[in-house]
């Protein structure tokens, strides 16, 4: 895929900027304190080890750090990768009485078969009937409970969010760029005058891989592998690439798909259980809030990938230092620092009236955060809004 030429004639530093970075951080913070806790249920569930426990993070962490780094700065786009939320999800309730080795090679194969996918272009083909509509739909029901968590928690502790959400409005009027970074210093400092940040028992040890000797057993295959492979496409990459398309890019799709089943595929045996392209996190780093040229935002993605490496390296104390921060503070940020890309989704899910049926039928149940046969809101708002789509156009 081609790269604007402007974007390739810059070099990283001149694209890097204060508020590429911080989005970076905002991105890898969201991304670890809102589903950290899943991924030690999830290891624990398989029987793990506090050492394999600690490998599972460096295994990840390595990855997202790695592949969002290489490929956003060779694309020139905010390419951010994730850990599989749902598949962990899926993984903490099924992998009770699986061996750790069958896990692992339950791992490798549904890493596979995400490679394949990307290989022979077949998830491609597929996003190019997805409308730009729905995919802003998409974007927006995915980002909605973020939006909505942001005053629910006002209900309970208004103080720290209120100064957050006043923080971000001053920042918008005076330093627009900086309004998220002023939210987070802000933030920090009230926690702090609150005495609401605990820094005990923080471990200060670097975590170390763990390698496992995978087995291949063809029930756990079946049972734990495809599953978890569906969940990781329909619920993970599927609104990962359309929070990309809805903001104005065009991703290497197959590519991204493809490296990002080969790191699991090569991290699987030390517990990367499933790498997908990000959509939560990403959304940060995608919106105007990380830079104002979106050709210059994928030093955000950079940025991220640095974080998550160091996250990896000191795996259990970037963990310790994350829940020494107050959850409302965390809840916050991430609510404010998705608003604006929640604003766009929503005006470009209903600009065209002839879409717009398709749109809030999208929106509203992917917002819903529903769980049917085990795989999540976005996949079944994106066959709604398909359907609905198909049955309410005309000529």
């Amino acid at each position: 895929m081609s790269t604007p030429t402007a974007s390739r004639r810059r070099s990283l530093w001149q694209d890097t900027s204060f508020s590429t970075i911080t989005a970076g951080l905002v991105a890898v913070t969201i991304g670890y304190t809102s589903s950290a806790a899943i991924i030690f249920q999830a290891a624990a569930a398989a029987g793990a080890s506090a050492a394999q426990i600690s490998s599972w993070l460096w295994a990840l962490g390595i990855g997202m750090g790695l592949t969002s780094l290489i490929l956003s700065l060779y694309y020139r786009m905010p390419l951010l990768t994730a850990w599989s939320t749902p598949g962990a999800a899926f993984l903490a309730t099924s992998l009770p009485g699986v061996p750790m080795a069958e896990a692992i090679g339950a791992f490798i194969f549904s890493a596979l078969l995400i490679t394949l996918c990307g290989v022979t272009g077949l998830f491609e083909r597929l996003m190019r009937f997805i409308p730009g509509a729905i995919a802003q739909a998409l974007l927006a029901g995915i980002l909605l409970r973020f939006g909505l968590e942001l005053f629910a928690v006002m209900q309970t502790q208004w103080l720290l969010p209120l100064v957050m959400l006043g923080a971000w409005l001053i920042g918008r009027r005076l330093w627009p760029t900086m309004a998220v970074p002023g939210v987070l210093v802000a933030g920090v400092a009230v926690a702090l005058a609150l005495g609401q940040v605990a820094f005990d028992e923080i471990p200060l040890a670097p975590a170390l891989p763990v390698f496992t000797l995978p087995a291949f057993v063809p029930t756990t295959l079946i049972g734990i592998g495809i599953p978890l492979f569906i969940i990781t496409m329909a619920t993970q990459n599927l609104p990962g690439v359309a929070v990309l398309r809805a903001a104005g890019y065009q991703p290497p799709t197959s590519a991204l798909i493809g490296w990002t089943g080969a790191a699991t595929g090569l991290l699987a045996p030390f517990g990367g259980f499933a790498l997908n392209t990000a959509a939560i996190s990403a959304a940060v780093c995608v919106g105007p809030d990380a830079h104002a040229d979106m050709q210059r935002r994928y030093a955000a993605g950079v940025a991220a990938g640095v974080f998550y490496i160091v996250m990896g390296i000191f795996g259990a104390s970037v963990t310790g230092l994350f829940n020494a921060l107050p959850g409302v503070l965390v809840t916050a940020l991430a609510g404010i620092a998705l608003l604006g890309t929640l604003a766009g989704g929503l005006a470009g899910a209903f600009a065209d009236p002839r879409e717009r049926d398709a749109a809030i039928v999208t929106f509203l149940l992917t917002g819903t955060n529903v769980t049917l046969l085990g795989i999540g809101s976005a996949f079944w708002g994106l066959v709604a809004g398909l359907i609905t789509l198909r049955l309410t156009r005309r000529g």
